[in-house]
């Protein structure tokens, strides 16, 4: 399971990876298993149903760091959105646009997640998927940020063979062309939770120190006052997944949520018609 220092990482970052935590012996068939193609299942499928006992991806799945992360992402019995095995070429592939991977959306007590498999090695000559890390709380529709090439804080992501990285479904990102004279491989899953996201994972150390530090994380694009915002979107999420309403960073959300109701002595409430019934509804 994930630890609340790790899952506050998630939260600010928008990702959480395990760098070669798949076997060597499971990268080596991932490729045939990969080229041979991995049936497609309708959205909304049961995660047992699609990837059953005997599979492939099963085995990639029961893994423990990688059946613990999605526990405590998604929590048990998540469905399928969809899955794809992504293959670049050497030497080919037009670099993607950036973009997130669905329509704006506006949930605010949920989110997806996308599981990336990487078999073998990725270095910066193969391209790797170029991500902004902190971008997932900045709703976007699809390639409506397309027109972007490079943006502060930006990663490439280099890697040795098998990693598997959680993304927020939200983040922004965009595959890179691949200049090296290997085939670059990439096994994604989306998941869709089915249950409230509500300390899902271990939770042992939610007053560490180290959890708000993680927190407040701060990249390239966030200078300013933008970072200002995402703290308050950070704050929020972590409201949604500990279930502690009174969470905040630097007062930012508590500000947001001032609204109150007491009417002063002598105001006159119109919906009531009167100051001295005004007077009475406050008393």
């Amino acid at each position: 399971m994930m630890s609340s220092v790790e899952m506050a990482h998630f939260v600010s970052h928008g990702s959480f990876a395990l760098e070669a935590v798949v076997p060597d012996s499971m990268n080596q068939r991932a490729i045939d298993v990969f080229d041979a193609g991995i049936p497609g299942y309708p959205f909304g499928t049961p995660l047992d149903e699609a990837f059953p006992a005997g599979t492939f991806v099963r085995e990639l799945l029961d893994l423990p760091a990688i059946a613990g992360a999605v526990q405590s992402l998604v929590g048990p019995n998540p469905v399928i959105d969809h899955h794809a095995v992504h293959v670049r070429p050497p030497h080919g592939g037009e670099a993607q646009n950036m973009h997130g991977d669905a329509i704006l959306d506006t949930r605010t007590d949920a989110f997806d997640m996308q599981l990336m498999y990487y078999p073998r090695e990725v270095t910066l000559e193969q391209g790797g998927t170029l991500s902004v890390p902190g971008t997932h709380l900045r709703k976007i529709n699809q390639t409506g940020i397309g027109r972007y090439q490079n943006l502060a804080g930006q990663t490439r992501l280099t890697c040795p063979a098998g990693t598997v990285v959680f993304l927020h479904h939200g983040i922004w990102h965009g595959g890179r062309r691949n200049d090296s004279d290997h085939r670059r491989y990439m096994f994604k899953i989306r998941f869709n939770p089915t249950v409230r996201q509500l300390r899902l994972w271990n939770t042992d150390d939610i007053d560490d120190p180290a959890v708000l530090k993680e927190l407040t994380a701060s990249f390239g694009w966030t200078a300013a006052n933008e970072g200002r915002l995402e703290l308050v979107n950070r704050a929020k999420l972590w409201r949604t997944l500990t279930g502690d309403q009174f969470f905040d960073i630097d007062n930012y959300l508590t500000r947001e949520q001032l609204r109150p109701q007491f009417i002063a002595p002598g105001a006159t409430d119109l919906r009531l018609g009167s100051t001295q019934q005004a007077q009475g509804q406050q008393r």
